[in-house]
């Protein structure tokens, strides 16, 4: 892990944690959650009569022994888990993107070792999903995200797709959240067909957020290539402020109305505070 700058022990420290989700949990393959379906599991649920058709071999003769009653036991099933990561890959993620492939590896190494489907897109063409199962998957995992290129789309609300994502019991978004609210309602609009628990991780720099520049300034838009000069005053700051404020509480608001969770993310708080303190919190892993 090398590439990823993490911890040797990283991956087995992860494997004592799942996705938490309180969504229905669909698939048809086995996997390590419960459904609320019956099934075929050694963790007994409860007993109901007997019915002509039901597999005998559930038949509890001790119960009928006693009570002269046919009564068989039921099972809680077990489904699969279907997570998907979807990676905003425009140019503004570059500097956060070392932490964002962290963060989204962190995450699919915990469903991945907890036998469930893990699927990745990365909003690039040219990148073909990560589409895996269990932990046999987790080695080729690992290399998927270390090589992912660097983040060069001119644009991710307007361009990402959501097909790999559907039917999935959590989908998680990976966003600096940058491009126009407009653009951004569209996506979130979008968003909950493809899953019932939809999870938006804005990731975010000290450097954007307080930008430490003063005096005349020219500064590049790194998606469009558009230049601008600026010169960096006490209001200029505060208008930059009050800007961003707004545009970080519409992305909020666009949340809550689709239906969609909201997380704020900082990369300057570390890997290990935002899984293990922000998302335990809020029960996305346990």
């Amino acid at each position: 892990m090398t590439s990823l700058q993490l911890p040797g022990d990283w991956v087995s420290r992860l494997s004592r944690f799942s996705i938490g989700t309180k969504a229905k949990i669909r698939g048809h393959h086995k996997g390590s959650h419960r459904s609320m379906r019956f099934g075929s599991s050694l963790d007994f649920s409860d007993f109901r009569e007997y019915h002509p058709g039901d597999d005998v071999r559930h038949v509890d003769w001790n119960v009928y022994a006693r009570t002269d009653k046919v009564y068989i036991k039921r099972f809680l099933d077990e489904q699969e888990m279907r997570v998907h990561l979807l990676i905003d890959s425009s140019k503004s993620m570059q500097k956060k993107w070392l932490f964002t492939k962290q963060l989204a590896f962190s995450l699919g190494m915990m469903v991945l070792s907890s036998d469930d489907r893990l699927t990745i897109s990365a909003g690039q063409k040219e990148v073909a999903p990560f589409r895996k199962k269990g932990k046999s998957a987790r080695k080729l995992f690992e290399h998927f995200i270390s090589n992912l290129p660097e983040p060069a789309a001119l644009s991710f609300a307007k361009m990402a797709s959501f097909y790999t994502s559907k039917d999935s019991t959590v989908l998680f978004i990976l966003s600096d959240g940058l491009e126009p609210l407009e653009d951004w309602q569209q996506f979130f609009k979008q968003a909950p067909k493809y899953s019932h628990d939809v999870r938006f991780l804005h990731i975010t720099a000290e450097e954007e957020r307080a930008p430490g520049y003063a005096g005349d300034i020219r500064f590049i838009d790194e998606e469009t290539g558009q230049a601008v000069n600026v010169t960096l005053t006490p209001n200029a700051n505060a208008s930059y402020q009050e800007k961003r404020d707004l545009h970080e509480k519409g992305l909020e608001a666009l949340c809550r109305k689709h239906g969609i969770h909201y997380m704020h993310v900082s990369i300057e708080d570390g890997l290990q505070q935002v899984l293990f303190q922000q998302m335990a919190r809020k029960k996305w892993i346990e």
